[in-house]
């Protein structure tokens, strides 16, 4: 899809319900980038294996080089998906994510977009005032390459 192509939403972020979520639209969101230094930062702490600790020694090995925990890639796929998808001010919680997958490594300087398709959105029947939301996500890199792909739930209250 080109840029004209994807949808924008009629509420922001911070006035945004369920109600506001309509199947089958699809959006395109921000950018985020890693250097080296924060994929050795944050696997030394979260991830700690060489691939993504030590260039030397990744540079060997099966990636030909430095790659980002996917770990780090599922956060900064959050980031933007919190900071530009899900509502600021209704969302409840969410009982998990589907079918996380790492399509291709992350390598420091990708600079990454975020692909939003809604598939569905489903009123509660129990409790009216909220509903699930259902988001198949796509992180792709510069080159619009997936680098992650899953399947985000979320409670949403509704207006």
């Amino acid at each position: 899809m080109t840029a004209e192509q994807y949808d924008t939403f009629d509420t922001p972020v911070d006035d945004r319900y369920l109600d506001d979520y309509q199947e089958g639209r699809t959006y395109r969101f921000g950018e985020e980038s890693v250097d080296a230094e924060e994929i050795m930062e944050f696997a030394r702490r979260y991830d700690p294996q060489s691939i993504h600790t030590d260039p030397e020694a990744a540079a060997h090995g099966p990636f030909g080089g430095l790659i980002a925990s996917g770990w780090q890639t599922a956060a900064l796929m959050m980031r933007l998906f919190a900071d530009n998808y899900l509502t600021a001010v209704a969302s409840l919680a969410s009982p998990g994510i589907d079918e996380l997958r790492w399509v291709r490594p992350l390598r420091p300087g990708d600079r990454l977009t975020l692909i939003c398709e809604t598939t569905g959105v489903r009123p509660s029947r129990s409790k009216p005032d909220r509903g699930v939301l259902t988001t198949d996500v796509t992180l792709v890199n510069q080159d619009d390459e997936p680098v992650l792909t899953a399947t985000a739930l979320n409670m949403v209250a509704r207006r």
